[in-house]
């Protein structure tokens, strides 16, 4: 089965990209595990928390490559533990989100069972650029 492209008008050239970025999130929004949550804290600053209780911090990973965040998360299950019940699971997990350009992963903590991933985007410095005005009759001589 062909799969039909939004961009697949003559008229949209060089929209590929996008359609990839468009098809990466809509494969990680499929799982809800772990939950987080986005929070604009500034003019310029977003925060990802999520939740992810029972992880230790040599037990998460996070990563930017070619303007994707990656949390990952794989805990061990090694210690010889004998359950009567198991209600508190320990799967791994990956949770990727694209960012635009510009964005910048600030820092990341572990605080009580939450991984917060500051985001920020730095403000471009201002500067003013004279361009030079050649003279076609300079050229000639």
């Amino acid at each position: 089965m062909t799969r039909m492209s939004v961009f697949n008008s003559p008229f949209l050239l060089g929209f590929d990209q996008l359609e990839r970025v468009l098809d990466r999130v809509s494969k990680s929004a499929a799982d809800g595990y772990p939950p987080y949550n986005v929070e604009h804290v500034g003019d310029d600053a977003l925060r990802i928390t999520l939740a992810v209780a029972g992880f230790r911090r040599d037990e998460l990973a996070v990563t930017v490559a070619a303007s994707q965040l990656t949390i990952r998360g794989k805990q061990s299950d090694s210690d010889g533990r004998v359950y009567l019940h198991r209600g508190i699971a320990t799967r791994q997990f990956q949770r990727s989100f694209v960012l635009a350009e510009g964005i910048e992963v600030a820092g990341a903590e572990l605080t009580d069972g939450l991984l917060h991933i500051d985001l920020v985007r730095p403000q471009p410095s201002r500067r003013e650029k004279v361009i030079e005005i050649r003279s076609a009759e300079a050229a000639d001589a």
